[in-house]
């Protein structure tokens, strides 16, 4: 019996052995164990021993990489002998005793031929067929037959594959930029690979690389460990298995696997992509049963289009030549073209250093690639593959694949980049400098790879790409300051009340008061929203981030639209109890407005108003994103922007039915928020430590100060956290609120109604009663300081 237990700590060579002798072993006892049929009359003597019958293994076993915890896939291939059957549950029934997982198949080479070749998933498994044991020359006679198939069905196979492919790619995603990566299946994943065999296989294209080669076997390693870590047959390189891979790995931490398996992933779909157009241009012309000859068209000094793709002019001289690379690599860009691979193996190898400062030539060339937008992104992901991205800009590579641990991020760092370039491409018409704004789209990160915070360590590594481009002193400043201020906007506009004097004023200050960054940070903002997520730059956030530009445009006094109001109060649509005009009257109005709605809610002023309204809100499952409250008397205006979690508009005659109520104490506000938070099994253990501070020198007006909260998102954290507030004798002015994926950010102005400053005291009260809140606990604003267990 097979000691199954060993096997997932041996090597794969060995497990390999370990199988084979095993699987051999039982073929010998079967063919032992079975007896031969009679032979007939007159007949040949029937046939005995493995003569006639062969034990082929073939998928990760025929390629000798059975991983830990894996299947076998066997197929017993045999010459019409008539006790087969037999002989297949002699080998089957013992394999299935161990436990293993079995895909098997009894056929005939005829047999296993014509399925491999109407089904592609079959013949790229026979293609790695091997022989285990049995007869050597049946094994050998169905490799080569189903080789010789499979090259004839090529033409019909090889396109299913790449749309099967294309197919999982889409289904889950790109390995180089998953924080869970499928290490099988994603694209660029050890499926891939296979593939780049598959079609060598079919004479359609070069072997893989040994670049290629070292990259699928990486990914075999992190598989292999992955598994023996876990127990079980897992492709998904889940987060809590990653430290413990990367420490079995030699690697120092989890980021420094994840690096890794996003550059192997990269260079696997690079070739992939580099093969599957090889094949399509082929498949095209090899029904006409002839070749033509390409024509050739000149595109810029050194390059020419030959067919679909830029290649070297006769008489070129890429290394008398340092502005050939960048030359070419806009040429292609801006046909929508790619590099040949020969062109790039040429340029890596002769290219000379481009001299410091950059000439005017190779600056220029740099900006019309990027300048290219969306086909700028795959010319230069070659010039990175090759090692020529990192020769023009050295510090690229501490940023390359680095992984970005934020739910936002669909990139890695120098992915992120690239697109935010390609982003900014199409803003250049927005901006007076449209060569500083598509430079700085591509920088802004850069200080990602350095430790601290990245916006100020990336301001003086931005300074010296700039100058080492041969920017001017004052542009190099300006490239170094959008580097260091690139979250200068979307960051005020989503944390801070932008109608609030003192923001504008400290934005105005923080730029110089130069209308010309202003504009540029604008159109970074929006590039670098649109590179992260459709998450990270939501109609609502570009609204914010419009507004905001356009009070401090006003107040550095440039032309610009009167700025309107973020958040206005709106027409009541019902009115409960009083009559609307009347003080002790509740009105509500709701409107739609970008990404969402407007709920303006006009109900008597009480200590703790602000939590019961958030509270409504809550129960009504929509989450707020802004907030504003006006005092004036007796009567509290508050006007909120929301947006439905479910999708599901809110209703105004609901929504003052259940404000009436709240305030009457008649709806169990924590109760029926504790019981919502138990349907959607949101314990308080997931609930993450919270993070308070306090800005209280950035405002003016009513507000006393600010205090910014993050913690881990939860149903009815705004009415907690703001009942805190209450019963701590702040009151609510104004709120910004935003959900980074399973985290809160919520900033409030509050101000002590007797307008004293929020002391020492004052602020460790509040702070544990905001740590209680997040916990569960709901404090009742009107009993003071005892809090009710949540």
């Amino acid at each position: 019996m097979l000691d199954t237990g060993s096997l997932p700590a041996l090597p794969r060579a060995e497990r390999t052995e370990v199988l084979d002798t095993w699987l051999a072993g039982l073929l010998d006892e079967a063919v032992a164990g079975t007896p031969p049929p009679r032979s007939r009359r007159g007949g040949p003597p029937p046939r005995t021993g493995t003569d006639g019958v062969a034990l082929v293994a073939v998928g990760s076993l025929g390629r000798r990489e059975p991983p830990p915890h894996g299947d076998l896939d066997l197929v017993l291939v045999h010459e019409g002998r008539p006790e087969i059957a037999a002989l297949a549950d002699a080998i089957w029934y013992p394999v299935w005793d161990t436990g293993l997982r079995l895909d098997h198949s009894v056929r005939t080479v005829a047999e296993a031929v014509g399925v491999a070749s109407t089904d592609v998933k079959a013949g790229l498994g026979l293609l790695d067929a091997r022989l285990v044991a049995g007869d050597a020359g049946l094994a050998a006679t169905l490799r080569a037959a189903t080789l010789a198939s499979w090259r004839q069905s090529a033409s019909r196979l090889l396109p299913q594959l790449r749309d099967l492919r294309r197919g999982r790619a889409r289904q889950v995603g790109e390995l180089a930029f998953l924080l869970e990566p499928d290490l099988k299946e994603a694209y660029g994943g050890l499926r891939e690979g296979q593939v780049l065999r598959a079609v060598a296989a079919a004479q359609l294209a070069d072997e893989p690389t040994a670049e290629a080669e070292e990259a699928y076997a990486f990914l075999l390693d992190v598989r292999d460990e992955l598994r023996r870590r876990s127990g079980r047959p897992a492709d998904v390189l889940v987060r809590q298995e990653q430290r413990p891979v990367a420490v079995a790995l030699g690697l120092p931490d989890e980021d420094a696997l994840l690096r890794e398996v996003s550059l192997a992933g990269r260079r696997l779909a690079f070739v992939a992509d580099e093969t599957w157009r090889r094949v399509e241009a082929m498949l095209v012309r090899r029904p006409r049963g002839r070749y033509h000859r390409v024509r050739r068209e000149p595109l810029a000094e050194g390059v020419v289009r030959q067919g679909d793709e830029v290649v070297l002019a006769r008489d070129a001289r890429p290394a008398a030549d340092p502005g050939l690379v960048l030359r070419g690599a806009a040429a292609a860009a801006r046909e929508d073209l790619l590099l040949s691979p020969y062109t790039l193996k040429v340029l890596a190898v002769h290219s000379p250093p481009v001299p410091e400062p950059w000439p005017a030539e190779v600056r220029w060339s740099f900006l019309r690639l990027l300048a290219s937008g969306r086909s700028a992104v795959a010319v230069l992901e070659q010039l990175d593959q090759e090692g020529l991205l990192s020769r023009l800009l050295p510090e690229w590579d501490r940023i390359r694949s680095l992984p970005q641990r934020h739910p936002w991020h669909r990139f890695t760092v120098d992915r992120h980049l690239v697109e935010a370039a390609a982003a900014a491409a199409e803003l250049t018409h927005d901006v007076d400098r449209p060569d500083l704004l598509l430079v700085g789209a591509l920088l802004h990160d850069v200080g990602k790879g350095w430790p601290g915070d990245h916006s100020e360590v990336g301001e003086p590594i931005a300074a010296r790409i700039a100058t080492r481009m041969g920017f001017v002193e004052a542009d190099v400043a300006t490239l170094a300051a959008m580097v260091r201020h690139h979250l200068l906007l979307p960051d005020t506009a989503t944390r801070r009340d932008i109608d609030d004097p003192a923001t504008i004023d400290r934005v105005a200050a923080t730029i110089g008061h130069d209308p010309a960054l202003l504009q540029l940070l604008h159109a970074l903002a929006q590039a670098d929203g649109a590179a992260t997520s459709s998450s990270a730059w939501s109609p609502w956030k570009a609204h914010l981030v419009a507004a905001l530009v356009a009070r401090v445009q006003a107040r550095l006094g440039t032309p610009a639209p009167e700025p309107e109001p973020v958040l206005h109060p709106g027409e009541p649509q019902v009115s409960t109890g009083a009559p609307a005009d009347a003080d002790t009257g509740i009105s509500v109005g709701v409107e739609d407005v970008a990404d969402g709605q407007q709920v303006t809610i006009v109900a008597p002023d009480r200590h703790g108003l602000f939590s019961k309204l958030a509270g409504v809100l809550a129960l009504n499952q929509l989450d707020v994103r802004a907030a504003k409250v006006n005092v004036v008397g007796d009567c509290a205006t508050a006007v909120f922007a929301v947006r439905p979690r479910f999708g599901r508009a809110p209703v105004a005659s609901i929504l003052a039915d259940a404000v009436r109520a709240a305030l009457e104490g008649t709806l169990p506000l924590a109760d029926r928020l504790r019981q919502r938070e138990a349907d959607y099994r949101q314990d308080a253990a997931r609930a993450t430590p919270p993070r308070v501070s306090w800005h209280n020198g950035e405002v003016t007006g009513d507000a006393t100060g600010i205090v910014e909260v993050r913690a881990g998102d939860r149903a009815g954290l705004l009415y907690r956290l703001t009942a805190a507030l209450a019963t701590e004798g702040l009151d609510v002015t104004s709120a910004r609120i935003e959900t980074l994926g399973a985290d809160a950010a919520d900033h409030f102005y509050v101000t002590n109604p007797s307008g004293e400053p929020i002391g020492t005291d004052q602020r460790a009260r509040v702070e544990a009663a905001l740590a209680a809140a997040v916990r569960g606990a709901v404090p009742d604003p009107v009993a003071g300081r005892g809090d009710t267990p949540g």
